[in-house]
């Protein structure tokens, strides 16, 4: 007999950095409260080295539900949207039999495709009361506010739906069920039940917190300090209806004339409102699981927990994403499929988000998306990696802005280059202004924390050359050669 097709219950969080799991390690990893995502990773498997191609929000989605780099799917940056024709995995599975659902975050701004229900926020969501769309109330983000209010916590609002779903399934099917959250998203706010967590607590920092500007590192651009937080709490606080969003527990005082302790305040209050936040997905990922016992789903169903990027947390005095370090680009990620996956293991392989919709569609026994670029990572998640499985990954930040440039890498198992090529190649949301280009080179075995930018040293003149080949042959076999940017090219080749 064929065996049983399982349901996935793909669950998506947004900026869950992995130095705030407490399953990779880290000096945060004693303080967070993870008691389900570390039942998942006790029942499962951890990836150690999975990366998206490009960091932000809106394409790394699309990434992941497409199988396609931001190139080839359109969405280059967070003002894009999802063209609803395109070919994604869950229209895969529908065909292939499964019921298709999607509750919380979407931000694709045009209506969901392959899904037989949804409810999802308008634009980002707000964490309180906020609004939901379903497809007899949708209009697209572009077009205007829509959305019916829902009282409550959005985490929790989120997971209910999902229960719920899946309680009220047509129990003849296969699911796919993607529950995403807003959270730990900025503004990182949580519900009352923890908002005593940590109080008192003064948290470790990272050894580069107070990394002022690049001179240090050698690092070639500004990037996006704390101060620029405080800022925001104070503009929230002071000019709360000029502002986007709400922040918790305002005002925040600094200590003015004093620009090392003042970073650590930030530091402190950041760390203590987004671990907070962080519990409240554990709390609901603990829902889930014990809703999939309670239906006597759990061996039947891959289990999945990923966040759709990193996040700074005070490394290199830094607060957001975007970059290509460590920080940003490494998706933390666990999957337990108790019928097939070994429990309690690690994997190390290079695996991306163009990977995911690969994988989801071998496990349903169905077709991956058209012009997927990914391929299914299920035999390296049972310890059995192919011979020729990637050694190397390629990256790309496509908005272009004086502090964060517009950039390309490559990553290998201990190497990274990164080319900041600075121009905005006609991209939405980018400031029409380039910067000078520039490279940055590191050796993540002798420098984990990318506090040396290595590019300029002699000794590494030969794994330097090797990657700049490399990330041209990346380009090559992804079909990112700017054949329409023109700039784009004629700087990198002027710059190799």
């Amino acid at each position: 007999m064929p065996q049983e097709r399982p349901n996935v219950l793909f669950i998506l969080s947004d900026d869950h950095t992995s130095q705030s799991w407490g399953i990779y390690g880290g000096a945060l990893a004693p303080y967070v409260r993870n008691e389900h995502i570390r039942r998942l990773a006790d029942e499962g498997c951890v990836l150690d080295n999975c990366f998206c191609t490009n960091s932000i929000s809106v394409p790394s989605r699309a990434a992941m539900l497409t199988g396609q780099y931001s190139h080839r799917n359109g969405v280059y940056t967070l003002d894009d949207a999802l063209d609803p024709a395109l070919d994604n995995i869950a229209k895969r599975l529908r065909d292939a039999g499964y019921g298709t659902a999607l509750v919380g975050k979407w931000h694709l701004k045009r209506e969901p495709s392959g899904f037989d229900r949804y409810s999802v926020f308008y634009d980002q969501g707000t964490y309180r009361d906020p609004l939901f769309k379903t497809p007899e109330t949708w209009i697209d983000d572009t077009e205007g506010v829509g959305g019916i209010p829902e009282r409550g916590f959005s985490t929790d609002l989120v997971a209910d739906k999902a229960i719920r779903w899946i309680e009220e399934r047509d129990t003849t099917r296969p699911f796919l069920l993607c529950c995403h959250f807003k959270a730990t998203h900025e503004p990182c706010d949580f519900p009352e039940r923890n908002a005593l967590l940590y109080d008192g607590v003064v948290f470790p920092e990272p050894e580069n917190l107070l990394e002022f500007g690049p001179g240090a590192s050698g690092r070639t651009f500004l990037g996006q300090p704390l101060e620029t937080m405080a800022r925001r709490w104070r503009n929230a606080y002071e000019e709360p209806e000029n502002w986007w969003t709400d922040y918790p527990e305002l005002p925040f005082r600094g200590v003015e004339g004093d620009s090392v302790a003042n970073r650590r305040a930030i530091y402190q209050k950041l760390v203590r409102d987004y671990l907070r936040c962080g519990a409240t997905i554990d709390d609901n990922i603990g829902r889930l699981l014990d809703a999939l016992d309670r239906e006597g789903l759990a061996e039947n169903t891959v289990v999945i927990y990923v966040s759709d990027q990193g996040y700074f947390l005070g490394e290199h005095g830094f607060f957001d994403k975007r970059i290509m370090y460590e920080e940003p680009l490494r998706m933390p990620f666990v999957i337990r499929y108790p019928k097939e996956i070994p429990a309690g293991t690690r994997n190390g392989d290079i695996v991306l988000n163009v990977d995911f919709a690969s994988l989801l569609a071998d496990y349903a026994g169905a077709e991956a998306p058209a012009g997927a670029q990914g391929r299914s990572f299920r035999a390296n998640l049972r310890g059995e990696t192919p011979a020729d499985w990637r050694r190397s990954m390629y990256y790309r930040y496509w908005t272009q802005h004086e502090i964060r440039p517009a950039h390309m890498g490559v990553r290998d198992d201990r190497y990274k280059l990164i080319f900041f090529y600075g121009d905005c190649a006609g991209m939405t949301g980018s400031d029409d202004i380039a910067t000078p280009p520039s490279w940055e080179f590191y050796d993540l075995q002798a420098d984990p924390h990318e506090n040396r930018n290595a590019y300029g040293d002699p000794a590494y003149a030969e794994p330097i050359a090797r990657l700049k080949r490399e990330l041209l042959r990346l380009r090559e076999e992804v079909g990112d050669t700017d054949e329409e940017h023109p700039r784009v090219r004629e700087i990198l080749r002027r710059n190799l």
